[in-house]
């Protein structure tokens, strides 16, 4: 049985996706490329007596690698990426509505000298507008086989295959350069100046055309000195005929524009069409804005809000879980560790997918029907402002729901620089799990007064402001960033406006399972180990004879009840003050009375301490570890008025007539979560998404100290007050 190896290539919203999907069908599996976090598609097709393995390279407009994703793209046409072996042939999915821009891609991997096949997508977009494409002609243009296909309707897609799996020449260039260049690439092609591996016809002219040499670090070459100054020698000839820079879209451009009006008949000119008055009214300053607004509240919303529903499915179940297990385990280490370890640690995990998947669903769509792109036009101004482009947004954006889907958002924009500074920025949004904190704070210590002329309640001004202060902080902080660790001048925000069309739901829908799978099978397994880690310091050494002393002295007051329902009301109150001395004296506890030197300018004593020490798996620990530290259980949650109680009266050991939190210890433990970095699922997802944790350890040391000192501030300011 033959085997062929078929890389699929072609510029981003081309329906190269939807070609795979239709050619692979379910036979396709996703990952990442080796050492990046690029997503690598492979699928395998069975057609007769040939067996396709094919790569969905990711979207790229031309050969020169400016990004991650077309550093990649390159590369696995040019057989350099690990993981991959070098394609047999090169599948160019070209739109057919847009053909004069696509076509300089195809130009360019014509010269490559693999056999390559022509893939027209968008057909009935074409023929919507008018336009009357010579299929045969453009065959005989570009000297391989050209097949029309509609890939959301399943047409075109066996005479595709067909021509897949039949014998085919190899490619050669159609683009006639100056003669001086040509005979400059034959020199470096045949001559010893450059490596053995960069002696080939397609590289050289590579390296003359493209100024940044990046074409030999893509191929895996490393080249010398002499190399280096070979290659600028010819650049140099050259340009005493021609001006080398622009040269290459001067004459790719003046060539597909002869083949374009000749192949291609156009409609006879007419008003505006639809999608450009359509463009006029999604960019425009005001009514792009106000579109803009409303559709990023719908994504807001439905991240924030439609997802709790599943949460709380996902939330209870893994509780019911827990609950019926534990009954089936008696008390001890084993019981805590499979029930407050294992499935509470799962369940942390899990908890997180409708989110991501909910977010992936609305981006996969905005993408297809063509939104995003002029959302992130729209948005361009106001990021530039701070080193960024549009493409920051929408991550950011996302980022109030949860910063773990906001961080993975951040794939889409192709600048290295603004995508780490992105990644690094998006936990200061404040994420839903800050919420509980803020809310519980702010009902107990906050006045309920009216403030403004009585327009606004002081209570929901504080939890407005801690919003604010994410964002305030994170544009500072991104500013920094691009001026400094990460400096660099902000590239040109130079992006395609797809037309408008309808999304393709087969492709939303695997994206969107694919990426919340990819969450689950990377992230997840650390995310679960750090969970299991920090029950074990909240319980360990757990000495019985703590609980033995504390029943013996709850005995008498048993003793003296006869109401059942009164001895089930002191049982509780017992067993939640046993889990509160066991939880003082583990390591949990003994690290939070260790800190309370330090965290005592904040205001804070060790009970809080511990409290955030215990919220670095996820911020709302937070509240359970303050249930359980004030004898109320683990299941306390922010609406708990007892909590609310018991926060409003605490006291510091040994002081009673000093309270715990006061309106400026509760600003100072709100501030300091609205800023701190106390999320390892939201860390080691930044790990995944950086190849290194260098990143997720530089975020934690400057959100933490960036925290703590804005907690000591305001704390000490609000005291004085």
């Amino acid at each position: 049985m033959n085997q062929l190896t078929i890389a699929l290539v072609g510029n981003p919203n081309t329906g190269k996706s939807s070609l795979f999907n239709a050619l692979a069908g379910l036979h396709q599996q996703v990952g990442n490329y080796p050492g990046v976090t690029v997503e690598k598609k492979v699928g395998q097709v069975q057609f007769e007596e040939t067996s396709l393995t094919l790569i969905d390279v990711p979207g790229t407009y031309s050969l020169v690698a400016n990004s991650p994703d077309e550093q990649v793209a390159v590369s696995v046409l040019l057989g350099s990426q690990p993981g991959t072996t070098r394609p047999d042939r090169i599948l160019c999915v070209v739109d057919a509505s847009n053909l004069a821009r696509n076509l300089y891609l195809v130009t360019q991997v014509l010269e490559m000298g693999l056999p390559v096949i022509v893939a027209l997508t968008m057909v009935d977009i074409a023929e919507q507008r008018g336009l009357e494409i010579d299929i045969a002609g453009l065959s005989e243009a570009l000297g391989v086989p050209v097949v029309a296909t509609q890939p959301n309707r399943k047409k075109g897609i066996t005479p595709l295959k067909e021509v897949l799996v039949a014998e085919q020449p190899d490619a050669v260039g159609v683009v006639a350069f100056p003669d001086l260049l040509e005979h400059q690439v034959e020199q470096l092609a045949s001559g010893e100046q450059l490596p053995a591996p960069l002696q080939d016809p397609f590289l050289a002219r590579r390296l003359l055309l493209d100024a940044t040499g990046s074409i030999a670090e893509v191929a895996a070459v490393e080249m010398d000195e002499d190399a280096r100054r070979a290659v600028e020698d010819a650049r140099q000839r050259v340009a005493t005929e021609n001006p080398i820079h622009g040269l290459e879209p001067v004459v790719r451009y003046g060539w597909i524009k002869q083949v374009v009006d000749r192949l291609v008949a156009m409609p006879e000119a007419a008003g505006e069409t639809y999608q450009g008055r359509l463009d006029r009214l999604l960019t425009h300053r005001i009514s792009g804005t106000l579109i803009f607004i409303v559709v990023m509240g719908l994504l807001f919303q439905a991240v924030f809000s439609w997802a709790l529903p599943m949460m709380d499915v996902i939330d209870g179940s893994f509780a019911w879980l827990g609950s019926t297990v534990g009954s089936w385990i008696p008390p001890g280490a084993l019981h805590s560790l499979v029930v407050d370890g294992v499935i509470a640690g799962v369940g942390s995990v899990v908890i997180f997918l409708p989110q991501i998947i909910i977010l992936f669903f609305f981006i996969g769509w905005l993408e297809g029907c063509g939104y995003m792109a002029r959302a992130a036009y729209l948005m361009d101004r106001l990021m530039a402002g701070v080193g960024l482009s549009g493409r920051s947004f929408i991550p950011l954006l996302s980022s109030f729901a949860c910063a773990i889907p906001g961080i993975m958002a951040a794939r889409v924009i192709k600048n290295p620089r603004d995508r780490l500074t992105t990644i690094l920025v998006a936990p200061l949004m404040s994420c839903s799990a800050r919420l509980p904190v803020y809310v519980l704070l702010t009902a107990a210590c906050i006045p309920d007064q009216r403030v403004l002329g009585g327009w606004l309640g002081l209570q929901g001004l504080v939890l407005f402001s801690m919003y604010v202060l994410g964002v305030v902080v994170a544009i500072i902080v991104a500013f920094i960033l691009k001026t400094t660790l990460l400096k660099g001048p902000t590239p040109p925000f130079i992006m395609e406006l797809p037309g408008f069309k309808l999304p393709n739901l087969i492709v939303v829908s695997r994206r969107m399972l694919s990426q919340g799978w990819d969450f689950v099978r990377q992230a997840g397994t650390l995310i679960f180990a750090v969970t299991v880690l920090v029950w074990a310091a909240g319980y360990f050494p757990h000495d019985p004879e703590v609980e033995s002393q504390l029943r013996e002295s709850y005995q008498q007051r048993f003793d003296q009840l006869a109401d059942e329902g009164e001895r089930a009301e002191l049982q509780a109150e017992l067993d939640a003050a046993v889990s509160g001395e066991y939880l003082r004296n583990s390591v949990l506890g003994k690290m939070g009375q260790t800190i309370e030197p330090f965290v005592q300018p904040l205001g804070w004593d060790w009970k809080i301490g511990i409290s955030v020490i215990a919220s670095f798996p996820a911020r709302e620990v937070v509240i359970g570890t303050m249930g359980v530290i004030y004898n109320l259980g683990g299941d306390t949650d922010e609406e708990s008025a007892t909590l609310r109680d018991h926060v409003r009266t605490a006291h510091w050991d040994g002081e009673p007539d000093r309270k715990v939190f006061t309106i400026p210890v509760a600003l100072s433990m709100m501030v300091f979560f609205a800023l701190c970095a106390q999320c390892a699922s939201t860390l080691v997802v930044m790990k995944r998404e950086t190849n290194s944790w260098r990143w997720p350890l530089f975020t934690f040391v400057y959100m933490t100290g960036i925290a703590y000192l804005a907690a000591m501030l305001i704390y000490q300011l609000a005291s004085r007050f």
